[in-house]
């Protein structure tokens, strides 16, 4: 196994648990690529990504890249003399890059594709109501996420499900099935599948902007509950209040509950001592944890010492 050269091209904590897998799997990084540093926050320090600082606490060669078609970097690249390129979570590759090593490149996506094509999938199985989704390796070719298909990995999803919590399953899963797809490959018992043999459902999986994370409060409790569990925590599912001096406050919403109350589709907020709800137009609609603009997240029991429902109202812009 440590005969095959293998370099790695990431960038979030995801990739970092991907990266953690074929390491304890005893497998031969010979380098990795990620971001350029990059200034954040208010002190614009400079800002490493963290499959940076999985490099540099393992001592395994980093490539930054401005430019992915750069000279110097594709230089640098082929010095490293890999088999195979894993790609987790980076940006589209150039064909200079994919068609370097002779055993192919890879990505692992977060879906069963070819549904999900795109750049939110474990949101949008969440959003859709899924009750399954799962994991899938796939050779990089000339589109986006249309390769052939190496494995996949099936997953159930819970009913109260976060995105944040499948995210963090995913991250075992998909690294085991990331050591698998190096095994098979190293093997050469590679069989990869044309996605047109793998099923018709091609449900898009698009980025995440304000215009599609707000919340509709006139859809049913179960399209709203959905909505935001799968954009929690982030970027998070969004609406807008106004209190009784009329000031507008954006509110981002975090966790909810359907509640056994039917609702009269009123769409006001209404409160116990320690619970929030929303009359919706079948059941109310519990909101659990939020946040207001301005301040920080908070549960709506915190919230309930200091405010009352009855001095806010929904707004939809």
């Amino acid at each position: 196994m440590d005969s095959l050269r293998i370099v790695f091209m990431g960038t979030p904590h995801f990739s970092v648990g991907i990266l953690q897998a074929i390491k304890e799997a005893g497998m031969n990084l010979v380098g990795i690529v990620t971001v350029a540093d990059k200034p954040a926050g208010r002190g614009q320090v400079m800002h490493e990504s963290p499959v940076k600082q999985f490099a540099l606490e393992n001592n395994i060669p980093v490539l930054q890249p401005l430019k992915l078609k750069d000279s110097d970097f594709l230089s640098d690249l082929e010095a490293l003399q890999a088999d195979v390129f894993v790609v987790v979570a980076f940006r589209m590759l150039p064909a200079e890059v994919w068609k370097m090593p002779k055993k192919g490149t890879f990505n692992l996506h977060a879906s069963l594709l070819p549904d999900y094509r795109g750049a939110a999938p474990i949101n949008w199985s969440i959003i859709n109501g899924d009750r399954k989704t799962g994991v899938s390796t796939f050779f990089i070719d000339e589109a986006i996420d249309t390769g052939n298909v190496i494995g996949q990995t099936e997953m159930s999803i819970a009913e109260n499900e976060s995105a944040g919590e499948l995210h963090d399953r995913m991250i075992q899963v998909g690294g085991d099935l990331v050591v698998e797809t190096l095994q098979w490959i190293a093997n050469n018992e590679v069989n990869p599948i044309p996605q047109t043999e793998l099923g018709t459902s091609m449900r898009p999986a698009p980025k995440l902007f304000k215009e599609n994370t707000q919340i509709d409060w006139n859809k049913n409790p179960e399209t709203i509950h959905n909505l935001i569990r799968g954009l929690n925590p982030y970027p998070a599912a969004w609406t807008t209040w106004k209190n009784s001096k009329g000031e507008l406050k954006n509110v981002k919403v975090f966790k909810t509950l359907i509640s056994d109350q039917t609702g009269s589709g009123s769409l006001q907020l209404s409160s116990t001592k320690t619970q929030l709800f929303v009359d919706t137009n079948e059941k109310q609609v519990e909101i659990v944890e939020f946040q207001v603009e301005g301040k920080k997240k908070m549960t709506a029991k915190e919230w309930l010492v200091g405010n009352s429902s009855s001095d806010w109202s929904i707004i939809f812009n």
